[in-house]
C-alpha cells in the first residue's frame, strides 16, 4: 500500500531443473489511493483501502490461486485509534495534514533537539507520529481521551481483517517514540508531552504469524481462514529487504512518492554528525537498522501532472519523460526539499517561484518543469550519498534503486550520471516482494534475509545504468548546492 496507489499481488515459491528456486509475482489487483479533506483536515480513506483489499483477496482465489498466508506493508507514521470497544475512532490523518506545522520547533524547545535525536534516532519530520498526537493534545482532540489503543496502518489494517492487535517493529521505529538504544517505547518522552502511553502495543518482530482471518470476514469472501503474517510493515523496510545486494555493505534508494536513500547498519548511528546531517535511523528486518534520508522524491512529478491531469492535458507519465529528454539540460533547478513542496496543490508554480527567487530562468513547459524535476532529485541524491559516505566513513561502488520509481529510466540515469557511479536498478515491486520475502521467512522457507536476497536475486532481472561522464553534471552539482537544506 502505496501512499499514492495500492495493489494486491501473489507470490510463488518454485523450484527450477537446476536446482535454483524462483520467487514468481503477479499483480492481481491495483487501486488508486488519495488523501480525503475533511474541513481543514486530510484524512486517509482507511475504509475504501479495507474495501479494496478485500477485493484483492477474493481476486487470489477465484483467480485459481491458493495463498497460505498474507502480509500488508504501508507507507509509516500515520495511524488510527481504537476505542474500548476495538472499534475505530473516526478517520485517521493523512501525513500531509498541516495540524502539525511548527510543531518541530516547539517540541524541539521543550525537549531539546539533541535529547530528542539521541531518544529517537530519527530525522526531523513534521508528520512523524510524535508530533501528529501532539498535536491532537494541544487541540484538546476527545479521540485520546476515549482511546484505548494505537495501531499504526499497516496493523490497524491487519487487525480490520484478523481481529487481532499487533504492532510490527520496524513501524514503531518511524514514530520517533520508540528509543532506539533501549528497544523500547519512550514513555518519559510520552509523558512530558501528554501523550498517553496506554496506548502503545509492545512490538513484533517482522516474520511473525499474527493468526488467521477472522471468521466474518473469511465467510464475507468465501476464502479459508489463511494466516496473517507481520512483515516488514513499513514499506521501506520491505522495500530494502529485497535489494538484492551480497554481504558487501550497499547503498540503496527506495524510490518512488518518497525517495529514501541510505545505507543498512547494525545499529543505529546516534551521532552529532548524523542529527547535523538529517539522517534517520529505523529499525529494518532481520535486526537490521537503516541510517537512511527521506526525499521528497517524485511526489513532485506526481503533483504536476494532477493538476495538469485536472486541466485538462492528460499527459502520461512516458509521454512527460520524453518530453524532458527533449528539454534543455541544466536550465532550471530546485531543491527537492524545500518545505514548499510537501503539501499539495499547486506544485509547478511552486516549481516556478522557486526558480524566480534563485534567479533561474523559469520553466514554463511540461518538459521544462519536468526535467527541472528530474535533475534535481539525480542531484539531491549525490548530496546524500556523500553525506552517507561521511558519517559511515565508507565508500560505495554504485546505488541500488528500487521501487516504483525505476521505470522511469531517464530518472535512473539521471542518478548514474549525478553519482559518477552506475546504478542498478530492480526489482520494481521491491515492497511487496520484501514483504512476500518475510512471509517466506515466517514458513521457514528462507532461513534468514541473507538467503532472501539471494532468491531475489535468482528470480528478477537488475538493469545497470553506467554514467555519462562527458556531461556536465559537476559544474550544475556545484550550483545546487548553493540552493541551501543539508
Amino acid at each position: 500500500m502505496g501512499a499514492s496507489s495500492g495493489r494486491a499481488l501473489i507470490g510463488k515459491l518454485t523450484s527450477e531443473p537446476d536446482g535454483k528456486r524462483r520467487l514468481d509475482v503477479s499483480e492481481i489487483h491495483r487501486f488508486p489511493n488519495h488523501a480525503i479533506q475533511i474541513g481543514n483536515h486530510l484524512h486517509w480513506d482507511t475504509l475504501r483501502l479495507l474495501h479494496e483489499m478485500k477485493k484483492g483477496i477474493r481476486y487470489a482465489f477465484q483467480q485459481g490461486y491458493e495463498p497460505t498466508t498474507f502480509g500488508i506493508d504501508t507507507w509509516g507514521v500515520d495511524f488510527g485509534l481504537l476505542d474500548a470497544n476495538g472499534e475505530l475512532i473516526g478517520n485517521p490523518y493523512h501525513y500531509r495534514d498541516p495540524q502539525t506545522e511548527g510543531l518541530i520547533e516547539e517540541v524541539g524547545n521543550l525537549i531539546g533537539q539533541e535529547v530528542l535525536f539521541k531518544q529517537s534516532g530519527l530525522q526531523f519530520m513534521p508528520f512523524n507520529t510524535l508530533y501528529q498526537l501532539y498535536a491532537m493534545k494541544k487541540a484538546a482532540s476527545p479521540k485520546l481521551d476515549i482511546a484505548q489503543t494505537l495501531l499504526l496502518t499497516p496493523d490497524l489494517l491487519a487487525y480490520l481483517l484478523t481481529g487481532v492487535k499487533s504492532c510490527e517493529f520496524t513501524m514503531a521505529t518511524t514514530t520517533q517514540l520508540f528509543h532506539p538504544e533501549t528497544q523500547a517505547w519512550n514513555t518519559e518522552l510520552m509523558e512530558r508531552l501528554g501523550i498517553p502511553s496506554r496506548l502503545f502495543l509492545e512490538p513484533v518482530h517482522s516474520g511473525t504469524i499474527l493468526g488467521p482471518l477472522a471468521p466474518e470476514v473469511a465467510s464475507e469472501l468465501g476464502v479459508p481462514a489463511m494466516q496473517a503474517v507481520s512483515v516488514g510493515t513499513h514499506d521501506t523496510e520491505s522495500a530494502i529487504a529485497a535489494v538484492p545486494a551480497g554481504d558487501e555493505p550497499f547503498a540503496f534508494l527506495v524510490c518512488g512518492t518518497w525517495s529514501l536513500l541510505g545505507t543498512e547498519m547494525n545499529a543505529p548511528l546516534l551521532t552529532p554528525e548524523t542529527l547535523e546531517l538529517e539522517f534517520s535511523n529505523e529499525g529494518g528486518v532481520g535486526g537490521t537498522y537503516q541510517l537512511l534520508k527521506n526525499i521528497m522524491g517524485l511526489w513532485l512529478l506526481q503533483e504536476c501532472k494532477r493538476e495538469w491531469d485536472e486541466q485538462g492535458k492528460e499527459i502520461g507519465f512516458p509521454d512527460l519523460v520524453r518530453l524532458a529528454e527533449q528539454a534543455e539540460p541544466f536550465r532550471s533547478l530546485v531543491h527537492p526539499d524545500d518545505p514548499r513542496f510537501f503539501s499539495p496543490g499547486g506544485m509547478a508554480d511552486k516549481i516556478r517561484a522557486f526558480c524566480a527567487e534563485t534567479n533561474q530562468p523559469i520553466p514554463q513547459s511540461e518538459g521544462e518543469i519536468v526535467r527541472c524535476i528530474l535533475e534535481s532529485l539525480a542531484l539531491r541524491y549525490r548530496q546524500a550519498l556523500e553525506q552517507a559516505e561521511k558519517l559511515t566513513n565508507r565508500t560505495y561502488g554504485g546505488l541500488h534503486m528500487v521501487g516504483g520509481g525505476i521505470q522511469n529510466r531517464l530518472l535512473c540515469q539521471f542518478a548514474a550520471n549525478a553519482l559518477g557511479k552506475p546504478v542498478w536498478a530492480g526489482p520494481v515491486e521491491a515492497s511487496a516482494i520484501g514483504n512476500m520475502l518475510m512471509q517466506l521467512v515466517a514458513l521457514g522457507e528462507c532461513k534468514d534475509l541473507r538467503e532472501a536476497r539471494k532468491l531475489v536475486a535468482e528470480s528478477f532481472p537488475i538493469d545497470v545504468y553506467e554514467p555519462d561522464l562527458e556531461s556536465d553534471w559537476t559544474t550544475a552539482y556545484e550550483t545546487f548546492i548553493g540552493y541551501g537544506r543539508v
